[in-house]
């Protein structure tokens, strides 16, 4: 009888040891950092903007419908409500990503819109906050990377012999990776027109 409360302990321990848990616990740890990431770039890149519209305003007064298109979608962006927990939610994510896409979009258009204003490229505040807003994109692009390597990892432990016992036992789900809805829209560059 000692033999066998021995025999179980050891058993337990062993199967306990390589269940998984701790390893989707790691993991679902690194996707709440990685999405705390991309929050983090993207308020970055939506603190960015206004500077830039007014930069933009003194020089091009009469490209009102640019500036609103820009001011408008950082609007929107700030009305979809997403936090730190959000990356659990796929109907979330489509939203924050389209919104973000229509920012995107609109700050495209606004720095074509710059193109026809030679004193407006010649600033150097301009010039700064572009530059900013250059290094913020890339940031983004670094953070959602890493963010969509963390769910995949994640969702590859979820769905793999034997921890895929341990996640569903513990109630442990896949993750919503984070897409662009558009993709092949937003990878396209705008038409730059100077014959105004």
């Amino acid at each position: 009888m000692k033999y066998c409360l021995i025999l179980l302990s050891l058993l337990s321990v062993t199967l306990l040891s390589g269940c998984g848990y701790n390893t989707l616990q790691s993991q679902d740890e690194q996707i709440k950092a990685s999405w705390a990431e991309v929050l983090n770039q993207y308020q970055r890149r939506a603190d960015l903007v206004p500077n830039l519209v007014n930069t933009v305003k003194g020089y091009a007064q009469h490209e009102e419908k640019v500036l609103t298109e820009v001011t408008d979608a950082r609007a929107r962006v700030g009305q979809v409500n997403v936090g730190n927990d959000s990356y659990n939610d796929g109907d979330k994510l489509k939203q924050f990503a389209a919104a973000q896409g229509q920012l995107s979009s609109a700050l495209s258009r606004l720095l074509v819109v710059s193109e026809n204003y030679p004193q407006l490229k010649a600033d150097g505040l301009f010039r700064d906050l572009q530059a900013q807003l250059e290094g913020t994109e890339n940031r983004i692009t670094v953070a959602r990377n890493r963010y969509i390597q963390a769910v995949q990892r994640y969702n590859t432990t979820v769905r793999s012999f034997p921890t895929n016992l341990t996640a569903r036992f513990t109630g442990a789900q896949l993750k919503p990776s984070f897409t662009v809805e558009n993709e092949k829209a937003i990878s396209t560059a705008p038409t730059v027109d100077f014959g105004k």
